[in-house]
Protein backbone atom coordinates (compact mmCIF):
# COMPACT_ATOMS: atom_id res chain seq x y z
CA UNK A 1 0.00 0.00 0.00
CA UNK A 2 1.20 3.49 -0.70
CA UNK A 3 1.67 6.21 1.87
CA UNK A 4 -1.46 8.09 0.79
CA UNK A 5 -3.60 4.98 1.18
CA UNK A 6 -2.22 4.40 4.66
CA UNK A 7 -2.90 8.03 5.58
CA UNK A 8 -6.47 7.71 4.29
CA UNK A 9 -6.94 4.56 6.34
CA UNK A 10 -5.56 6.27 9.43
CA UNK A 11 -8.02 9.12 8.93
CA UNK A 12 -10.98 6.75 8.51
CA UNK A 13 -10.10 3.91 10.89
CA UNK A 14 -7.58 5.26 13.33
CA UNK A 15 -3.87 4.59 13.54
CA UNK A 16 -3.98 1.20 15.27
CA UNK A 17 -6.72 -0.23 13.06
CA UNK A 18 -4.98 1.04 9.92
CA UNK A 19 -1.73 -0.64 10.97
CA UNK A 20 -3.58 -3.88 11.70
CA UNK A 21 -5.30 -3.75 8.31
CA UNK A 22 -2.01 -3.09 6.52
CA UNK A 23 -0.28 -5.94 8.35
CA UNK A 24 -3.21 -8.25 7.53
CA UNK A 25 -3.07 -7.35 3.84
CA UNK A 26 0.70 -7.84 3.78
CA UNK A 27 0.32 -11.26 5.41
CA UNK A 28 -2.34 -12.29 2.89
CA UNK A 29 -0.20 -11.16 -0.05
CA UNK A 30 2.80 -13.03 1.34
CA UNK A 31 0.68 -16.15 1.83
CA UNK A 32 -0.61 -15.94 -1.74
CA UNK A 33 2.93 -15.61 -3.11
CA UNK A 34 3.98 -18.67 -1.10
CA UNK A 35 1.06 -20.64 -2.55
CA UNK A 36 1.96 -19.56 -6.09
CA UNK A 37 5.57 -20.60 -5.55
CA UNK A 38 4.47 -24.03 -4.32
CA UNK A 39 2.24 -24.45 -7.37
CA UNK A 40 5.10 -23.55 -9.70
CA UNK A 41 7.36 -26.07 -7.97
CA UNK A 42 4.65 -28.69 -8.34
CA UNK A 43 4.32 -27.95 -12.06
CA UNK A 44 8.07 -28.34 -12.46
CA UNK A 45 7.93 -31.71 -10.70
CA UNK A 46 5.09 -32.80 -13.00
CA UNK A 47 7.08 -31.79 -16.07
CA UNK A 48 10.06 -33.83 -14.88
CA UNK A 49 7.83 -36.82 -14.12
CA UNK A 50 6.21 -36.55 -17.53
CA UNK A 51 9.62 -36.68 -19.22
CA UNK A 52 10.58 -39.77 -17.21
CA UNK A 53 7.29 -41.50 -18.06
CA UNK A 54 7.77 -40.83 -21.78
CA UNK A 55 11.34 -42.16 -21.60
CA UNK A 56 10.32 -45.40 -19.88
CA UNK A 57 7.32 -45.83 -22.19
CA UNK A 58 9.63 -45.65 -25.20
CA UNK A 59 11.96 -48.23 -23.69
CA UNK A 60 8.98 -50.49 -22.95
CA UNK A 61 7.60 -50.28 -26.50
CA UNK A 62 11.00 -50.91 -28.10
CA UNK A 63 11.32 -54.00 -25.92
CA UNK A 64 7.82 -55.18 -26.82
CA UNK A 65 8.47 -54.74 -30.53
CA UNK A 66 11.76 -56.66 -30.24
CA UNK A 67 10.05 -59.55 -28.44
CA UNK A 68 7.20 -59.62 -30.98
CA UNK A 69 9.64 -59.69 -33.90
CA UNK A 70 11.60 -62.44 -32.13
CA UNK A 71 8.46 -64.58 -31.73
CA UNK A 72 7.47 -64.03 -35.36
CA UNK A 73 10.94 -65.02 -36.57
CA UNK A 74 10.93 -68.05 -34.27
CA UNK A 75 7.62 -69.29 -35.71
CA UNK A 76 8.70 -68.61 -39.30
CA UNK A 77 11.94 -70.59 -38.90
CA UNK A 78 10.17 -73.70 -37.55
Amino acid sequence: MSVTEIQLLKAKLGEQEAEQLVSYVKAEVKSEFENKREVLATKEDLANSKADIIKWMSIFWVGQIAVTIGFILMFINK
